[in-house]
């Protein structure tokens, strides 16, 4: 499915103007600031997330226009206020792009992926970060906010030499965690999921991503028990737990 430049244009200017309509005669759209939008765009953001998980390809082309339309909506406000607009948003994308891609605009060479991630986080020092870490966003959930911050840390080449390392780094937090008194408890455990997330770097798996698949498991199979109980007219709170093990150890042969 390819779209020459004519129709991609007409097509972008086409929902431009679905949203200066919307916003002069909505009601509900008229409503909107950049505050009330903000948890909706989060909840589109999950959507997106899940549709992603799933790998349902259809799901995600719907989630992805949902969050184009958020887009343009902030840069309808945005230019009501004389503050920006789609045009400012997009050239300043571009520049940066360009700036931060040297070694396709400029003379900068590189070797492989982990080269480039170099040159982004040095640039962006140049422009002004006082951290590297400065660029993590505060409210990401705690798991993704480790992972961004230690990926970002290895750019620097903060970071261990090779994943033995990183993993008797686990090992010792974990024995850390199970000799600590009661009230340091918390903070070790925090060390050892820290650790994990780090190890899960080093095999270049995402443990979002990897804790949300264990989820989504989890909940299938535990619905399974409820199922069975339901079959048999049994609460669920009087199943043994015996019983509960028998149809769990059988969820986990359904594919």
């Amino acid at each position: 499915m390819n779209y020459n430049n004519d129709q991609r244009l007409v097509a972008f200017e086409k929902l431009l103007n679905i949203m200066d309509e919307l916003r002069e005669k909505c009601p509900w759209d008229q409503k909107q600031t950049f505050e009330t939008l903000r948890h909706l765009t989060i909840e589109e953001t999950y959507e997106l997330s899940d549709a992603i998980i799933k790998n349902d390809l259809n799901e995600i082309k719907k989630e992805l226009g949902d969050l184009i339309l958020h887009i343009v909506f902030y840069a309808k406000i945005g230019s009501e206020k004389n503050a920006f607009d789609i045009t400012n948003i997009i050239n300043s994308l571009c520049e940066k792009l360009i700036t931060r891609h040297p070694h396709i605009y400029g003379n900068t060479k590189v070797n492989n992926e982990n080269d480039v991630k170099q040159n982004w986080e040095q640039i962006k020092l140049k422009e002004g970060n006082k951290s590297v870490l400065g660029g993590v966003p505060a409210s990401l959930p705690s798991l993704v906010k480790a992972s961004r911050m230690q990926d970002k840390a290895a750019q620097v080449g903060f970071d261990w030499v090779n994943k033995n390392q990183v993993w008797d780094k686990v090992e010792e937090e974990l024995n850390e965690f199970k000799d600590a008194d009661e009230k340091y408890k918390e903070e070790e455990f925090g060390d050892l999921l820290f650790s994990l997330v780090n190890y899960a770097r080093w095999l270049n798996i995402n443990p979002d991503d990897a804790l949300e698949k264990t989820n989504i498991k989890f909940k299938k199979r535990f619905e399974m028990i409820e199922t069975e109980a339901r079959s048999k007219n049994i609460a669920l709170n009087k199943m043994t737990l015996e019983e509960m093990e028998q149809i769990w150890q059988k969820a986990k042969n359904i594919k």
